[in-house]
């Protein structure tokens, strides 16, 4: 189990693992060794998780959520597989200990009616400048 909060595990039965090339930092060794890690974390696997919790972490993950329900996580920034195998996980966890918030519900508010008139007399007062710009209309 891979703790992310007080009460949040990941287990590792919905973790998986692939090395492959990475196009980063290495030199000659990059075009020998699969350094580059790719999670893939199963949402609907055996981790415990509330359902609310789910729902955001599949939100918060946009593209990298595949249509079988894993969360895709490619690291290649490191010259190592075990320095971007940790990488990646601690980038699973800070993404789900982020769904583990819940968003503050954003309450509505009315605009008060002084701040209306305030608006609409400034309005007024600006269009009665920019028709004193106008040419006359003359009467001939």
């Amino acid at each position: 189990m891979i703790p992310v909060t007080a009460t949040l595990a990941l287990d590792e039965r919905d973790l998986d693992e692939r090395f492959v090339r990475a196009a980063g930092p290495g030199g000659q060794n990059v075009n020998k060794v699969s350094t580059a890690v790719e999670l893939r974390f199963r949402l609907g696997g055996f981790t415990q998780m509330p359902d609310d919790v789910r729902a955001r972490l599949a939100t918060l993950a946009g593209r990298r959520l595949t249509l079988d329900g894993e969360i895709v996580i490619r690291a290649d920034e490191h010259r190592t597989q075990e320095r971007n195998r940790e990488a990646a996980l601690a980038r699973l966890v800070a993404l789900v200990e982020q769904a583990t918030h819940k968003p503050k519900p954003r309450h509505k508010t009315k605009v008060p009616r002084a701040e209306r008139q305030r608006r609409m007399d400034h309005k007024s007062r600006r269009s009665d400048i920019k028709a004193g710009r106008a040419r006359p209309r003359g009467e001939d």
